[in-house]
């Protein structure tokens, strides 16, 4: 057991859309990710993903809807919805999904990111 400070962790780290494991609950990560611009349109076909925002506004574009989140505010993605987030400007947010999750899902490009990063 030990106490996380979201702030100091999110100091450790400048990169846009490269989620950083901050913890583990069983089969589960709590990652922290900044995040600026477009995505990549991609789905999680094995899982659901929650979206937590920490600071700023994000929008999540839905093949036929776009939801925006500000900050405190959190969205389960069923899994197998194909969706693709965006921040006008920078955002941070938490990611909780299982060990293992790629960032881009079913999408392999310049947005994958290395897998397991510990902050």
């Amino acid at each position: 057991m030990k106490k996380i400070n979201l702030q100091n962790k999110f100091n450790k780290f400048n990169d846009h859309w490269s989620p950083k494991v901050i913890e583990e609950m069983n089969d589960y990560q709590f990652k922290l990710v900044k995040i600026k611009n477009d995505f990549t349109w991609h789905k999680h076909d094995d899982t659901d993903e929650t979206f937590f925002v920490i600071e700023g506004k994000i929008g999540i574009e839905f093949e036929d809807e776009t939801i925006e989140l500000s900050a405190g505010e959190m969205i389960v993605i069923p899994k197998g919805k194909k969706h693709k987030p965006f921040a006008e400007d920078e955002a941070k947010i938490m990611l909780i999904e299982p060990k293992g999750v790629i960032n881009t899902g079913d999408a392999f490009n310049k947005f994958t990111a290395d897998n397991d990063q510990w902050i």
